[in-house]
């Protein structure tokens, strides 16, 4: 049985105009992702990869092609909740707690007290942070940081979960945990995830699909179903499988500069 199809671009572009005139953000984008999936987008800097994830997310109109977001325009998906949103920065408001912090898309929605509180503790159980509701964004390290801000994603259960570069400012080791604990909320939620990286290990470790893009004009040189299991620990990094995945996301950038 074939998942359903969660977000579908077709032809999708959109420019921007500016003083200095129209700057092609993306163009051509052909893009189906299914319910279940972790997609990565990986490319250079400008690439269009987190406008992308905007345009998803109703936070960019584009200006060609069209995009369905669960069947519906992203216009529609955002009023209906369709998705929570990961920013590179965790974005916590210093003056509420963790809790307060994770409530407050549940306030927005108006759910009772006590489901805000429900969801509060199951949220920051499955991203390791049970026991720390009272405390406030500067008493976590950056890592803890952004797990509370990926529960506050969660908080009201989407189905879709946008991540924009959510580790990228983190060190190695924190990245690594924060990763590994990622694929198993993914396995444990089963959530359709589009995550956005300039990292090839980290695309390669997480995805199930991988999508490289060119720099601007952004569009999708190659599209790569991943072959590795669901089940995933650090140690696959070292195998032939993972790195010939790894090699050919590398071909694919650097086929990608060959427009300039």
């Amino acid at each position: 049985m074939t998942s359903s199809l969660k977000i579908s671009a077709n032809d999708l572009s959109l420019t921007f105009q500016t003083n200095d005139g129209p700057v092609h953000a993306l163009s051509d984008v052909n893009l189906d992702i299914h319910e279940g999936d972790f997609v990565s987008f990986i490319g250079p800097s400008g690439c269009g990869k987190t406008t992308f994830l905007r345009v998803i997310a109703d936070l960019e109109q584009p200006t060609g092609g069209s995009i369905t977001v669960n069947g519906v325009s992203p216009q529609e998906a955002r009023l209906a909740r369709a998705y929570g949103y990961v920013f590179q920065a965790a974005g916590l408001y210093p003056w509420r707690n963790i809790g307060g912090n994770i409530k407050l898309p549940l306030e927005i929605m108006g759910f009772s007290k006590s489901e805000q509180q429900q969801r509060v503790t199951r949220v920051l159980e499955m991203v390791d942070l049970a026991g720390f509701e009272n405390k406030f964004p500067w008493q976590l390290s950056g890592g803890m940081q952004q797990r509370a801000s990926i529960a506050r994603a969660l908080a009201f259960d989407a189905d879709i979960l946008l991540m924009d570069e959510p580790f990228g400012a983190l060190d190695e080791i924190v990245r690594d945990h924060l990763n590994e604990q990622l694929l198993e909320l993914w396995a444990k939620t089963n959530k359709t995830i589009g995550f956005v990286t300039h990292s090839i290990p980290e695309a390669v470790f997480l995805s199930t699909k991988i999508v490289v893009m060119s720099p601007r004009p952004g569009r999708v040189t190659d599209v790569i179903d991943s072959p590795l299991p669901k089940g995933r620990p650090l140690e696959i990094r070292d195998t032939p499988e993972f790195l010939e995945v790894a090699q050919r996301v590398r071909e694919g950038l650097r086929a990608g500069h060959s427009y300039d």
